[in-house]
């Protein structure tokens, strides 16, 4: 689903400007790592093995390969992105397909109205009222990747049944501007209660 312009984990700093390794060259992080947005200008960064290159797109910079974890993101009024996980081994290089298959997790908003899982098949999902946080749940030895409106506490879609084998990443796609209309960064918001009986960890890209 991925297939328009242009994520390990070491993080530099420029100025202002966080660039980890994975971040797509388009992409424009905040110094706490705690938002990515479209910058309209492409950066002058190494092509690295790591780095998303077409895709714009971001992993978080830690990955997990036990237990349970869960973070929010507020997508506001974005009227395209991509949320998720991701394994480690995911192709960086050229269109990259959102896919289970594929290593990644996700659900994505097109359109500004129409929210997707982005299964072996893509499924359009029927929510009430289109979500502004997104609550992403991760149980490893389950193999569960479940999505919650935040803000209302319902349940969006889960993939259940898989088996992970490597490091799984928070993934973060806040897609292009769109001549203005999509400009606004996607945020992790900070957790400030238990979720699903276990501690949170602070997630940053």
């Amino acid at each position: 689903m991925l297939e328009n312009r242009s994520c390990n984990h070491d993080l530099s700093k420029n100025g202002k400007m966080n660039t980890p390794l994975t971040a797509n060259p388009w992409l424009v992080l905040s110094e706490d790592g705690r938002q990515v947005q479209d910058g309209d200008v492409m950066r002058n960064v190494a092509d690295l093995p790591e780095r998303f290159d077409k895709a714009p797109c971001v992993l978080a910079l830690m990955g997990f390969t036990t237990g349970r974890r869960y973070w929010e993101v507020h997508v506001g009024d974005k009227t395209a992105w991509d949320l998720g996980v991701a394994r480690a081994s995911v192709k960086r290089k050229g269109a990259v397909t959102l896919s289970p298959d594929d290593g990644f997790w996700t659900v994505c908003l097109r359109k500004g109205a129409e929210l997707w899982a982005c299964a072996g098949e893509a499924e359009l999902l029927c929510v009430s009222k289109r979500p502004k946080v997104i609550g992403v749940f991760l149980d490893y030895e389950d193999g569960v990747v479940s999505f919650y409106n935040a803000e209302t506490g319902s349940h969006i879609y889960s993939f259940t049944g898989f088996r992970f084998t490597e490091a799984i990443f928070p993934f973060f796609n806040p897609d292009t501007n769109e001549n203005g209309t999509n400009k606004l960064p996607l945020t992790i918001q900070p957790i400030r209660k238990r979720i699903f009986g276990t501690d949170l960890d602070d997630i940053t890209i």
